[in-house]
């Protein structure tokens, strides 16, 4: 056996064996199994994750030691056994949330959420409004527009006219980007435009993933011509907070955080109580009633 190691990054996995790919070439590995024992809590090893591994004599390897993450895109997934730490990309660059604009309508208080999450890992968010060609681009602008002026850059796209693709491509150049939103969005057709060979292999395991009870999960980040990597995730309907506390919600929110050392209060909820600096705001037009009532609901634990 040799005993050498070596350090890669996690490219797909798939029913316990890893894809992990370094300057040399990919290798498939499976976990050691020391790193499993205990109760899990959460993904052991996630795409994205930077791992070291032993090679084998058969020409596989083992993951010996999961090396620490930068910034992780996660949710808290319920399962039989409680609560679990699920991890969609480890060390991601960028979060890319589709939403459409029509067909489905755009739940922007899910969108929020994703934004809670990206404040608190710290992973710079870029939304895209797609199927812009179903509606008029001053009504698309319209509904997304609380959102440039918080810091949000939002990207108009259609994957059917091709307008904005190209804006798009060139933020997902040369970055690790996670490509997140709610099932019919378009985001497998936005990549088919950019890239078809791409569209065609996120299709091809999205036929393959989720069906009956016993699904195997296949997760992969595809390489981008010119640079870059992008990891499509599955549509998702629910999206739970892990590790944010609810009195801490506000600090995740950029247009409240600022009015916070002003309430009469150090604990204030910002609902009903006196000398309250957000509700004022709310009141006076400086914050979005819509943002406002986002905030109240994942604060105080309602799942959209």
């Amino acid at each position: 056996m040799n005993n050498s190691t070596q350090t890669g990054r996690v490219m797909r996995l798939q029913s316990g064996f890893y894809t992990i790919e370094n300057e040399d070439g990919s290798i498939t590995c499976q976990l050691r199994g020391r790193l499993k024992k205990g109760r899990r809590t959460g993904d052991i090893v996630a795409v994205g994750d930077m791992v070291v591994y032993s090679c084998l004599p058969d020409g596989s390897g083992v993951i010996e030691e999961v090396l620490p993450r930068k910034q992780v895109f996660e949710r808290l997934a319920p399962t039989a056994r409680g609560d679990y730490r699920q991890i969609f990309l480890a060390n991601a660059e960028q979060l890319v949330l589709v939403f459409a604009c029509t067909q489905p309508d755009p739940s922007l208080r899910m969108l929020d959420r994703f934004l809670v999450i990206a404040e608190k890992q710290e992973i710079p968010p870029i939304i895209v409004a797609n199927k812009v060609d179903l509606i008029e681009i001053e009504q698309a602008r319209a509904m997304f527009s609380v959102y440039p002026p918080l810091g949000y850059p939002v990207i108009f796209t259609s994957a059917e006219t091709g307008y904005g693709i190209e804006a798009l491509h060139e933020v997902l150049q040369n970055n690790l980007s996670a490509l997140a939103g709610p099932s019919g969005v378009g985001k497998s057709s936005l990549l088919n435009t950019i890239q078809p060979e791409l569209g065609l292999a996120v299709n091809k395991i999205s036929a393959s993933t989720d069906k009956g009870r016993h699904t195997t999960v296949v997760r992969e980040m595809f390489p981008l011509k010119g640079g870059g990597y992008v990891v499509d995730l599955p549509g998702l309907r629910a999206l739970a907070l892990y590790d944010i506390q609810p009195e801490e919600m506000d600090g995740y929110f950029p247009e409240l955080r600022s009015l916070v050392a002003d309430c009469q209060f150090s604990d204030c909820t910002h609902q009903d109580e006196p000398n309250c600096a957000v509700t004022q705001a709310v009141e006076d037009g400086r914050v979005s009633p819509e943002r406002y009532v986002s905030y109240l609901h994942i604060r105080f634990g309602e799942e959209e």
